[in-house]
């Protein structure tokens, strides 16, 4: 079965994240780019996580031909492929509906740096992009044109989307957002959250350089 490992970490990690609960049902999505094979695993289209099986994982190339597989792939594609095109150290990509991100996606507001994870990201700020409808090009676009430097970026009144340097990353990317959504969000319900200054996240971010293990990816802060 090509790419049987991308395949498999794709079902592995679509039940943990319905069993997060960061996405429910068949909704969010998840890809591993193979840079060498230039070829993506991508879970299929309308299928509970729990009952995909990877011989259901689709693999396709960048402009979406089907190269393996008898499934249709996730209608949202364009989007994992976009991120791909435009984030070169990208190979995992992540779409979820989370509760607390999709409610800041919904008020069209950014993730902003209530605490200092947020720079897992890349930024300080994790924007919102407009709303398009979903699995379509224009919605790829727009995620990919207000992103940046970002690995994250919330899509209007939709969801997430988060990439990284490979699938545990990129996971653990999409629940640090969720998990700094809620902190942002419990704060306004209180009051005026104290956002940390670029300074203070520009030493964050520098800090982040050298944390964890020699050679090991990072796994918390």
């Amino acid at each position: 079965m090509l790419m049987q490992e991308e395949r498999e970490l794709v079902v592995e990690y679509g039940k943990k994240m319905s069993a997060a609960r960061l996405s429910t049902g068949t909704s969010g999505n998840i890809s591993i780019y193979n840079a060498e094979k230039g070829l993506m695993a991508i879970s299929p289209s309308g299928i509970d996580y729990f009952s995909t099986k990877p011989e259901d994982v689709v693999i396709t190339d960048l402009s979406a031909n089907i190269v393996d597989g008898d499934k249709k792939p996730s209608s949202e594609w364009a989007l994992h492929t976009t991120f791909y095109r435009h984030k070169p150290h990208a190979r995992a990509v992540v779409h979820t509906h989370s509760m607390y991100c999709t409610t800041f996606a919904v008020l069209g507001q950014p993730i902003r740096a209530v605490h200092y994870v947020i720079g897992d990201a890349g930024t300080a700020t994790v924007p919102c992009a407009p709303y398009r409808t979903f699995g379509t090009v224009e919605l790829a676009e727009a995620a990919m044109e207000v992103c940046g430097e970002s690995d994250a970026v919330l899509l209007g009144n939709h969801g997430l989307v988060v990439c990284g340097k490979d699938i545990k990353s990129a996971y653990g990317l999409a629940c640090n957002m969720e998990y700094i959504a809620e902190l942002q969000y419990r704060a306004m319900c209180i009051g005026q959250p104290n956002v940390l200054s670029d300074e203070q996240m520009a030493e964050v971010m520098e800090k982040f350089k050298s944390y964890g293990q020699p050679k090991s990816g990072k796994t918390g802060y």
